[in-house]
C-alpha cells in the first residue's frame, strides 16, 4: 500500500534505552506492521525528528488518521520529547492522539507470561527499582473479553513508592519496544472502532520524578 494515499495509524514509543516508531494501514486486514527502533544517544532531540522523517516521507503525514504514544515512565527526556512530538503532529494535522503508560503496554505480556488469567486474583503490580529513590509501581489486571480478546486494565497508574506493595504479586518491568509499539497500534485501532476521539491537549507525559529531585 501507498503511505500517501492510504490512511494509517502511527505509534511513537520510548523506553529507558530505545525509541521507536510503527505504522499500519487501517484498511489492511492482514494487520501488517512496519517497525523502526533505535538506541538513543545524547542527541535524541535531533535524531528523533530525523529518524521519523526517514521512516515516513513528508508527503505521508496528511494520511495519518490517528497517533498513539506512550507516556512513560521511562527516560525523562525521551518521554517528554516523544509526547511533544506526538502532540505537535496531532495538532498540525488535526487527528486523534491516543496514549497510555508504558507499564500498561507491557501488562498483558507480563500477565500472560505468568499465567495470571488462570488465577482467581489476577491483579498485580509492575515495578521498577530506582537507585536511592524507592520504586515506580503501577497496578494492573488482565481480563478476557467475550470475544476472547485479552486486555490489560490499569487500576493504578505508575507512581513512586518508598517500599514495594505487598497486597498483590509484583513483577519487574519487561521492556520490549517492538511488542509495545504493536500494543500502541492496537490501542488506536480499538479506539477507532469505538469512535473515541482524544485531544492532543489532554496528553501529558507520566514521570513521578524530575531529573533534579
Amino acid at each position: 500500500m501507498n503511505l500517501i494515499n492510504n490512511n494509517f495509524i502511527l505509534a511513537i514509543h520510548s523506553t529507558n534505552d530505545f525509541f521507536g516508531f510503527a505504522y499500519r494501514f487501517i484498511s489492511d486486514e492482514k494487520e501488517k506492521v512496519e517497525l523502526f527502533s533505535k538506541k538513543f544517544d545524547k542527541n535524541l532531540t535531533n535524531n528523533l525528528i530525523y529518524d521519523l522523517k526517514e521512516f515516513l516521507p513528508n508527503e505521508s503525514f496528511r494520511s495519518i488518521d490517528r497517533i498513539s504514544v506512550s507516556l512513560g515512565p521511562a527516560n525523562f527526556n525521551a518521554s517528554r520529547l516523544i509526547v511533544v512530538l506526538a502532540r505537535t503532529i496531532s495538532q498540525q494535522i488535526n487527528c486523534s492522539l491516543d496514549s497510555c503508560s508504558s507499564f500498561k503496554l507491557m501488562a498483558k505480556r507480563i500477565g500472560i507470561k505468568n499465567n495470571l488469567l488462570e488465577k482467581n486474583n489476577n491483579s498485580f503490580w509492575i515495578t521498577k527499582k530506582l537507585k536511592h529513590r524507592g520504586y515506580l509501581c503501577g497496578l494492573y489486571k488482565i481480563l478476557c473479553e467475550k470475544k476472547g480478546e485479552i486486555i490489560a486494565e490499569e487500576m493504578i497508574k505508575p507512581n513512586l513508592y518508598k517500599k514495594l506493595p505487598h497486597d498483590n504479586p509484583c513483577f519487574e518491568v519487561d521492556n520490549n519496544i517492538k511488542d509495545d509499539l504493536i500494543e500502541l497500534l492496537n490501542l488506536s485501532l480499538n479506539n477507532l472502532d469505538k469512535s473515541i476521539h482524544n485531544k492532543w491537549e489532554d496528553v501529558l507525559p507520566i514521570y513521578p520524578l524530575s531529573p533534579t529531585n
